[in-house]
């Protein structure tokens, strides 16, 4: 068992649609800042190469968008967690230029987080999700 965890907190109210589009740019977001995200390339009995995934379970739980903003807080204010946030600004943006820009003029208790991501030692991360339900 790996001494490190991978968890995905998605805001519990959130569309299927919507959902999804969260995970996926949280675990692109998360998969570029961490060494050894993706696993090697593997074979299949017939030869077929497939490419590497990421060697982690991604639990995938929920949480109001309260407490979302409150596991981002946490998270960001420890140093051996890894912690990617997606945002209301960032999902209404249709451009990452249009982003940066709208999030430049939002005050930080104004960002909303519909998305989560963290990684880090096991039991902090955890301590910080303990409490949140799978998604259903």
């Amino acid at each position: 068992m790996s001494d490190r965890k991978l968890v995905i907190a998605l805001q519990e109210d959130l569309s299927p649609a919507l959902a999804a589009n969260a995970a996926a740019v949280l675990g692109l977001a998360l998969g570029g800042r961490l060494e050894g995200s993706v696993a090697g390339d593997s074979e299949d009995a017939s030869g077929g190469v497939h490419a590497g995934l990421n060697p982690h379970p991604v639990p995938t739980l929920t949480a109001s968008a309260d407490r979302l903003g409150e596991l981002h807080a946490k998270a960001a204010a420890r140093k051996d967690v890894v912690v990617v946030g997606f945002n209301e600004v960032a999902r209404r943006s249709r451009t990452y230029e249009a982003y940066t820009e709208a999030l430049a003029r939002t005050p930080a208790e104004d960002v909303a987080h519909v998305g989560v991501a963290l990684f880090g030692p096991r039991n902090a991360v955890t301590r910080l999700t303990k409490r949140l339900p799978l998604m259903a």
